[in-house]
């Protein structure tokens, strides 16, 4: 009798660890699964794009004070985005990012793409996987008008030099004119208030950004050409190919179909 007790106990035991193993078996399956949903087919699940866009950059991503929509070049090619992957521009949300910021809140599932003036380099690749080029822009410097300093050779000694950190400006004028003095800031506007205020001599990012401070005070100018090739991309997590490859597809329809031109024509003035 003592032995059919223990038997029928052995057996319970079994069953229960059999089903334990079962279950953890599904449920690693299940997880699996999820994980192997790549970011298109997430967007698509989700009905919904997040991107990553500036809110101060004027003609490509600003916050408009009065409607409190974000307004301008990014936007535009953002919602045809949404258009063409999701059937309709209204599938979208917005989010804030900085030069600093946008790269982390990627990685942190926080957006789902990066449409902010952001320079495709060999180091970024690194970090995130670029569509094709969508904008072509090249660093320049932004002064007031009358200034001694009409390019990168004035930039001695003592001259101060305003940029933006995390942006790659600040890399490449600390390369071009290593005597200056370079100050960072966290966003443009932050940066051009510090020009206007004669915290630094001259200011540096890409001519397509600096040509949207020069509509909003005609005070100041850009000097010297441009130093650089900024080759604008659109940002997604690494390894997501489904979702570049869909981003590209939608870029050559908008260029195609003279779409693109417009929104362009729209937004950036280069004089």
């Amino acid at each position: 009798m003592f032995k059919s007790k223990a038997s029928k106990i052995t057996g319970i035991l079994l069953l229960s660890a059999s089903m334990l193993l079962s279950a953890c078996g599904k449920s690693d399956k299940e997880t699996s699964g999820t994980a192997a949903k790549n970011a298109l087919e997430q967007i698509k699940e989700k009905d919904k794009i997040v991107v990553g866009v500036k809110y101060d950059t004027r003609l490509f991503g600003l916050k408009n004070p009065s409607s409190g929509e974000v307004e301008g070049f990014d936007i535009d090619i953002s919602k045809e985005l949404a258009k063409d992957i999701l059937g309709d521009e209204k599938k979208i949300e917005f989010k804030e990012v900085t030069s600093k910021t946008r790269i982390p809140m990627l990685n942190n599932g926080d957006i789902d793409m990066i449409v902010a003036t952001m320079t495709i380099s060999e180091e970024r690749k690194k970090e995130v996987d670029f569509s094709d080029v969508y904008f072509q822009a090249g660093q320049s410097l932004l002064v007031k008008k009358g200034s001694p300093i009409k390019g990168l050779e004035d930039l001695k000694k003592g001259t101060k030099v305003l940029a933006v950190k995390g942006s790659t400006s600040a890399v490449n004028i600390r390369e071009k004119a290593p005597e200056t003095t370079v100050l960072e800031f966290e966003n443009y506007t932050e940066a051009f208030t510090a020009l206007k205020s004669g915290q630094g001599d001259a200011l540096t990012t890409d001519d397509s950004i600096l040509y949207g401070m020069v509509d909003q005070d005609s005070n100041y100018e850009l000097v010297g050409g441009t130093f650089t090739d900024e080759p604008y991309g659109i940002a997604v997590k690494k390894g997501n190919k489904e979702l570049v490859d869909a981003i590209n597809s939608a870029l050559k329809k908008m260029k195609d179909s003279g779409k693109y031109d417009e929104i362009k024509n729209k937004w950036i003035k280069s004089n």
